[in-house]
């Protein structure tokens, strides 16, 4: 099975969000985040045309992220905690083995989370990926997601993934 794994794209900015009282959970895209995402999923369309099950933390921005693939590859969002910036990454490992055995996960999330659990699914923790907003990585995994066992097969940033339709 792979992986791609997808930061949010660009939302406003945390302090002046923070400005209006609401909880940073709420915080969203901003209108050229949400013009670049669509851009950036096309492009990803054109490097993996088709993924089978697409998983986002609930938290508004990775949510529009979601929706944006979602309405490209036409596949359904659903929102799991394991994907929150907070989350411990056997979280994510325990969802994907019920989840998904075969086929193509998207999971949708947040930096430096994201960038973690890349690096616990392809190694001890070591390894150092840089996830821009809106870039994605594939992994390729024999069975399912787990500690070490996966493969980084590429990584993309926004303007590559743009860039790519």
């Amino acid at each position: 099975m792979e992986l791609l794994i997808v930061r949010h794209g660009l939302a406003g900015s945390r302090e002046e969000f923070a400005e209006t009282g609401q909880p940073d959970e709420l915080r969203p895209l901003t209108k050229a985040g949400i013009r670049e995402m669509k851009a950036v999923a096309r492009g990803l369309r054109r490097i993996l045309p088709s993924i089978d099950s697409l998983v986002t933390s609930p938290l508004v921005r990775a949510r529009q992220t979601a929706e944006v693939l979602a309405a490209t590859y036409d596949v359904q969002v659903v929102e799991s905690d394991a994907l929150k910036p907070d989350a411990e990454f056997p979280s994510f490992v325990k969802w994907a083995r019920h989840k998904a055995r075969t086929g193509v996960i998207a999971a949708v999330g947040h930096e430096p989370h994201l960038s973690g659990l890349a690096a616990y699914l392809i190694g001890d923790g070591d390894a150092c990926i840089d996830l821009k907003k809106g870039g994605a990585c594939l992994l390729k995994f024999d069975r399912y997601p787990e500690r070490g066992a996966g493969e980084l097969r590429w990584l993309v940033t926004p303007n590559i993934a743009r860039g790519a339709h």
